[in-house]
């Protein structure tokens, strides 16, 4: 290894490794693959392309996390099972088995994938679903049917115990596992292989040190999991589009957040926690294929990651916790570029054949 590009990987790596790693270094390069049931994920991986898992069968997991935007949709915010609109942002799903909390509020621990995507198909404001139908939807699809014992139906391919709508979402979650971030040129150069382009290397040591970005993103996402208060301004189209206002109190309601009706903007991990501290308070994203997932936020309202590190710049809107920075023109094209660095092109994702419906003999016990 050459002495420039060796020294170069202890540089970034003494940026970024996690505190607990190493000192005060806080990123963490990406970890191995996830081992995973195998069947289990090829079933997942179906089913998260399939519309039937949807009440009137329009809508499924990809319709909001389309692999070409990183799993994400590109949207501001995201649409909402037919006849609602949705308040938030749809987040990317790269790498999603290593979060440590899921949702922009935090509501999901990240161990619980199963739990999200539970939620996700039969909540009325995504999919609508109802797992009894689910499965007999499944029984009709010869095709899935296959997979579907093939994953949990025991031995040889029999059937040997009842198939349960509870098996499909732990297969989603199980092929969500199987989905990751390439590497990224960061990577490379925290193994000492290449050198980040002078800018990005300029950026890099901004992020660990006078921006101090390394606060709340940190480890291989370079996110702490933690909801922070950055006082992003609340979206119009909640106010002017009745459908999103609704699914935003409809979502108070069901948290049993105190007053919902009396609410007028996303408060974001208050309706959790029911901390008043937490009040508009939103889980740290990831920072990792940032290139991929705009707009950015959980209500989308930054466009650009130019506005993001403006936005930060500027020590955030009102109520926020982010202190300003005194970061010069050049200093925010910096951050800019490394952050660009932390994206790698997307793989192509192979979309399953639809299947037509037909009909399976002993589907029943």
């Amino acid at each position: 290894m050459k002495p420039l590009l060796r020294a170069l990987g202890v540089a970034l790596l003494a940026g970024f490794m996690s505190p607990a790693a190493a000192g005060d270094m806080r990123m963490q390069p990406l970890p191995p693959p996830a081992p995973v049931n195998a069947a289990q994920a090829e079933l997942g991986r179906h089913l998260f392309f399939e519309t039937r898992l949807s009440g009137d069968g329009s809508r499924s997991c990809a319709s909001c996390h389309v692999p070409s935007k990183g799993f994400a949709d590109g949207q501001p915010l995201s649409r909402g099972y037919n006849g609602t609109e949705h308040f938030r942002n749809a987040p990317g799903l790269l790498s999603v088995r290593l979060k440590s909390r899921l949702m922009w509020d935090g509501r999901h621990a990240g161990g619980d994938l199963a739990g999200v995507v539970r939620e996700m198909v039969l909540d009325a404001q995504f999919m609508n679903g109802e797992a009894r139908i689910v499965v007999e939807r499944i029984r009709q699809i010869p095709p899935l049917f296959a997979l579907w014992l093939r994953a949990f139906g025991g031995q040889g391919g029999g059937e040997k115990s009842e198939l349960r709508g509870e098996q499909a979402f732990l297969a989603i979650a199980e092929y969500l596992k199987t989905l990751d971030f390439a590497e990224a040129p960061v990577d490379r150069a925290l193994r000492g292989e290449a050198a980040l382009p002078p800018l990005a290397e300029e950026g890099q040591r901004l992020f660990a040190g006078k921006a101090g970005c390394v606060q709340c993103h940190s480890g291989p996402l370079l996110t702490d999991g933690k909801p922070h208060r950055l006082g992003v301004p609340e979206h119009p189209a909640i106010a002017r589009e009745p459908l999103r206002a609704i699914s935003l109190l409809r979502h108070y309601t069901e948290r049993g957040l105190p007053h919902p009706m009396s609410e007028r903007g996303d408060v974001g991990a208050y309706a959790v926690s029911k901390n008043p501290a937490e009040r508009g308070s939103f889980v740290t994203p990831p920072l990792r294929g940032l290139a991929h997932t705009g707009p950015y936020m959980h209500n989308g309202r930054l466009a650009s990651l130019e506005e993001v590190v403006d936005f930060h710049g500027r020590g955030g809107g009102p109520g926020s916790v982010l202190r300003p920075l005194d970061l010069s023109a050049r200093e925010r094209q910096a951050l800019v570029a490394f952050l660009l660095a932390l994206s790698a092109p997307l793989a192509p994702v192979a979309e399953p054949p639809a299947y037509d419906y037909g009909s399976v003999g002993g589907g029943r016990r």
